[in-house]
């Protein structure tokens, strides 16, 4: 009997299951605990932060980020949380396409975790925007700095070459 074939795809080695799985699982969690991160904000009033704080840095620019009405911002999260998990499917087959994506989104959950830490720490945006500490938006943070960084590590882990 011969050995069984493996197909490469697009020029790449073929991934071992249990590392496309592993990094599918990642994604899957990430989605997660951006699910509950928008639920942390939402509960403990986190446009009361930014709203203020959106409309300083566009007073102080001349232009800034927009601010929302809490129905919108959550619906748009609500939204932005279902796509990326339509997603999934490209993540448990590594696919090409959608490593950037993966990257992408690992890093600005990175970023925002930590915001959100330094933001409970530093205790303001501006002097007269301040918040009860925790930051809204704090207690879901060292979660999703945790998948994020699994996220990356498994994402390294199968890196194409």
């Amino acid at each position: 009997m011969s050995a069984p074939v493996t197909f490469r795809d697009e020029g790449r080695p073929a991934a071992s299951s249990g590392s496309n799985r592993r990094l599918g699982v990642a994604w899957v969690l990430l989605c997660f605990g951006l699910a509950l991160h928008v639920a942390d904000e939402a509960l403990t009033g986190f446009l009361n932060v930014y709203n203020p704080t959106a409309r300083e840095i566009a007073r102080r620019a001349g232009f800034g980020p927009p601010t929302f009405e809490f129905r919108d911002w959550l619906t748009g999260l609500i939204i932005g949380v279902c796509v990326l998990l339509a997603f999934s499917p490209f993540a448990f087959r590594n696919s090409r396409g959608w490593r950037p994506l993966g990257w992408f989104f690992a890093g600005l959950m990175l970023v925002n975790g930590l915001a959100h830490t330094a933001g409970t720490i530093r205790g303001h945006s501006f002097p007269d925007i301040t918040w009860p500490r925790p930051m809204p938006g704090f207690y879901s943070s060292p979660f999703i700095i945790a998948a994020s960084i699994w996220l990356m590590v498994n994402l390294r882990r199968t890196r194409m070459r």
